[in-house]
């Protein structure tokens, strides 16, 4: 029976800045060390910029695996034939000023049956395996769309902090305009005296 890992994680990426992540895989006891192994790697951009990011995967052999530029989201398995340390990096180095947070999703090996032991798949127990299946899809589900509604609420903080920010700027330039309109009139009204100097001889 094969073990199933999971690392699960969120990342803030700073501008121009690249964040490398080490994930060993390896079998334990007497596992032969070459095993194949299935792996599942995902991410999802939340918040930051125009949602997108760099990401690169690399075996314990330098060899790139994966590698996309300016991605908002993607998933990406294979099937590993060695043990060894595997790298992926997000990278924000082509933006300037914006931050990013990623999400991201690394699964290693397959899940272990839920009945090791049975011989013969009785008609419950094939219900179980499908119900399994079946909330596993659901975790999946929710999990993106709580990603989704995590990134629409930034947006919507970010739109409304900016229409916040134009809304004090414009009252600020209506303010002005209108001072300044209150002294040109009164500038025209008012009455500009000549004084006379009379040159004594």
């Amino acid at each position: 029976m094969r073990s199933f890992e999971s690392l699960v994680g969120i990342i803030q990426m700073c501008w121009f800045w690249e964040e490398m992540l080490w994930l060993t895989v390896q079998e334990g006891g007497s596992r032969p060390p070459r095993t194949l192994h299935f792996l599942g790697f995902c991410f999802q951009v939340i918040t930051g910029g125009h949602y997108d990011v760099d990401c690169r995967l690399e075996d314990p052999d330098g060899i790139v695996l994966y590698k996309e530029m300016k991605k908002q989201y993607d998933s990406f398995t294979f099937t590993a034939s060695r043990n060894g340390t595997y790298k992926f990096c997000f990278s924000n180095e082509f933006s300037t000023f914006t931050h990013k947070t990623v999400y991201f999703d690394f699964q290693v090996g397959e899940d272990p049956p839920l009945f090791p032991n049975l011989l013969i798949n009785v008609l419950m127990e094939s219900a179980c395996v499908s119900i399994h299946e079946a909330l596993k899809s659901v975790i999946d589900y929710q999990t993106h769309f709580r990603l989704r509604e995590a990134q629409g609420r930034s947006r919507a903080e970010d739109l409304n902090t900016r229409v916040a920010y134009w809304s004090i700027g414009e009252a600020i330039i209506l303010l002005v305009v209108s001072i300044g309109q209150v002294f040109l009139l009164k500038s025209f009204f008012s009455d500009k005296r000549t004084t006379t100097t009379r040159v004594g001889s």
